[in-house]
């Protein structure tokens, strides 16, 4: 790599995915890596142009509110992917499947089993019953096929050692998956080159997946082929696009609670040739708005009667209500013990290191070294609330060691993970950003994982912030094909 965009490339002391410690190529990666070298900078900008003129026509956008210049914005993608071979997939396919299975099990034995790991010991009962994502609605409704978590979105990162580490799990609504298959649709378009030069795995079957695994889940009742409908809050919630696209992959209706009715415990919604029985709802809204007539009664945006639908076995809500206690920050050191209690298995992919601040010992440790460690609000999500210790102001400690200490049921601590970086294209040049990557994971016949996931990338220089509300953008993820086989790896 001599006098391209990639010369005098800084790994700045990180791990780096594409570019090895000799200044060379990743085996895996050097046709792509190559081919991004022989570009100028005046190529770069007219990839770059035409990448924007994609999103902006097929109108690819995400949503924050909350700020005076607008809350819709295109979606944010940088051109250089993130590459994953074969032998690095397998891993996390086995381990995020793994950790799947654990956690549904979890579930499973917790509402509707003897909850044989409290009484054992294993997860503290108390814990789990102060979990705001605790619903004991859900207690004795069955959920066909154990598939509580039917879609799953788990945070992966990688260490200063290129070791994959869970960092997060995502169990009740997670989102970004459109964007998965989005930009895999624009790069096979604005990168046709080095797309062609690589053998990649496809994601475009995810929809006939999805809508697989929710037949898969349908109430015994419901026949060999099963109504299915994507529920969604409306125009206005920030994950709409999501929404509307996942309807259209898999050819079903979208429907707001307003289209949905409930009688004698059917559930049913409105079409122009009059009421049709519906079977499975993947549903994108939360617990608590989900039913005004047993959650948040002020709820606009729910369906009454809708749980004891449920509850009465004839119609299936997917994700499950009452998932929030699983991907509770607090109970996510838990996760390998229940690894090891429900499979008897080490896990594959182990945790990033946490501190639990409930225990006094690991409290008054974490708090000493309070600059040391990243602080996290167990109920936040998207990035919120979460305070860096190195990079925080004295008066940002003081109020983490002020709230900490009033509430730390509400806190972990987590050592830093000096996340893994990818090269991004910065100013018509290209520069190590941080990612982490979010596979998402289907439970339906079987266990699937979609090869690759939603890349997140931290586009502001030394930043570890990804997420896209705060300033992050997005890569493709391409996973290999196994060229040893022929076959997918």
């Amino acid at each position: 790599m001599t006098g391209g965009l990639l010369d005098g490339y800084d790994r700045g002391g990180f791990f780096d995915e594409a570019i090895g410690a000799d200044g060379a190529a990743r085996p895996g990666q050097e046709s792509l890596v190559g081919w991004f070298d022989s570009l100028s900078a005046d190529d770069l900008r007219y990839h770059s142009t035409l990448r924007d003129d994609l999103l902006l026509s097929r109108g690819i956008t995400f949503t924050v509110y909350g700020e005076s210049q607008g809350i819709e914005r295109t979606w944010p993608m940088d051109l250089f992917p993130r590459v994953i071979t074969a032998a690095e997939w397998t891993v996390l396919e086995q381990g995020l499947a793994q950790r799947v299975n654990a956690v549904n099990r979890f579930l499973e034995d917790l509402y509707v089993g003897e909850q044989a790991i409290l009484e054992d010991g294993v997860v503290p009962r108390w814990l789990v019953m102060s979990s705001a994502g605790f619903e004991r609605e859900a207690f004795n409704v069955a959920v066909p096929n154990g598939a509580r978590c039917l879609v799953s979105g788990i945070d992966i990162v990688r260490g200063a050692d290129g070791q994959f580490l869970v960092l997060e799990d995502n169990l009740r609504n997670p989102s970004g998956v459109s964007y998965v298959l989005e930009n895999r649709a624009t790069m096979a378009r604005v990168l046709t080159g080095a797309f062609e030069e690589m053998a990649i795995r496809s994601v475009d079957h995810y929809g006939r997946s999805l809508l697989a695994a929710l037949k898969h889940a349908a109430p015994p009742a419901a026949g060999d082929n099963p109504i299915v409908c994507v529920l969604t809050p409306g125009i206005y919630n920030s994950a709409y696009f999501e929404h509307a696209f996942l309807a259209r992959q898999m050819g079903v209706e979208l429907v707001e609670g307003r289209d949905l009715v409930v009688d004698d415990h059917i559930v049913a919604m409105r079409t122009t040739g009059g009421l049709r029985k519906v079977d499975v709802i993947y549903r994108r809204i939360d617990d608590h708005f989900l039913d005004p007539a047993v959650f948040d009664t002020g709820s606009t945006v729910g369906v009454p009667g809708l749980m004891a639908a449920v509850r009465a076995g004839t119609v299936t809500v997917s994700n499950a209500v009452g998932n929030g206690v699983a991907d509770d920050k607090a109970v996510y050191p838990y996760v390998p013990a229940m690894i090891d209690y429900y499979l008897g298995e080490e896990p594959i992919l182990p945790n990033a290191t946490t501190y639990v601040l409930w225990d006094n010992d690991q409290r008054a440790a974490a708090l000493e070294r309070a600059d040391e460690l990243v602080w996290k609000p167990v109920a936040e999500s998207g990035g919120y609330g979460i305070v860096i210790g190195p990079s925080a102001t004295d008066e940002e400690l003081a109020g983490v060691h002020a709230t900490v200490e009033a509430d730390p049921r509400g806190w972990i601590a987590q050592e830093v993970v000096q996340l893994s970086r990818v090269p991004s294209c910065i100013d018509g040049g290209l520069e190590g950003r941080h990612v982490d990557l979010r596979p998402f994971i289907l439970t339906g016949e079987s266990i699937e994982v979609l090869p690759g996931g939603l890349t997140r990338v931290a586009m502001r220089k030394g930043s570890l912030i990804v997420n896209s509300s705060r300033g992050g953008g997005s890569k493709d993820t391409w996973v290999l094909e196994d060229q040893a086989t022929g076959a997918a790896g």
